[in-house]
């Protein structure tokens, strides 16, 4: 059952969009995903784990979990990507399957979604955001796109690498 009270989809394939940032509705959308050779227990465990995010992630920094150790449903937390102090808000959390947070800052809102599907070979990883304001408007004017499918394709690409030596641990090598 997931505990997102937001959703407008009940696909466990797709993104559960509030309605404001629904990708028809929101000027930008970005979608990553990659099929990762690690289990969906090690991936979520890495995507929980946003304290240690800036150890793999060039563009995460200052995480702040407000004194929790791990990403949890309605968890306030902030953090700085790109540059830009964000806050959050844990929307949904469902384990090992769905992780989703809004984000507010200076002339930007967004929402984050990640989807993890088992696999044979360990599990598919999607991960969507939109953005509105004015700052997501003028970035995507001065870079197109680009920038930030970039780096959500490295977050993916890292995850994954972090996941299998967790999975490495785990199967005692």
């Amino acid at each position: 059952m997931s505990t997102n009270k937001f959703a407008t989809q009940s696909s466990p394939s797709t993104i559960h969009w509030p309605e404001e940032f629904r990708p028809d509705r929101a000027p930008i959308h970005i979608r990553n995903d990659l099929n990762v050779r690690a289990s969906p227990a090690s991936v979520w465990q890495v995507l929980i784990n946003a304290q240690r995010w800036p150890s793999f992630y060039p563009q995460a920094s200052e995480v702040d979990l407000g004194g929790a150790t791990t990403l949890e449903q309605d968890l306030n937390f902030s953090w700085k990507t790109m540059g830009l102090r964000i806050n959050c808000n844990v929307r949904e959390f469902e384990p090992e399957s769905r992780l989703a947070w809004d984000a507010k800052g200076v002339g930007t809102w967004a929402y984050h979604a990640w989807l993890i599907t088992p696999t044979a070979t360990g599990c598919h990883v999607l991960t969507e955001e939109t953005q509105h304001g004015w700052l997501c408007r003028l970035g995507q004017l001065m870079m197109p796109g680009s920038l930030h499918i970039k780096w959500h394709q490295v977050w993916l690409e890292k995850l994954e690498l972090e996941a299998q030596c967790l999975d490495a641990g785990k199967n005692g090598h």
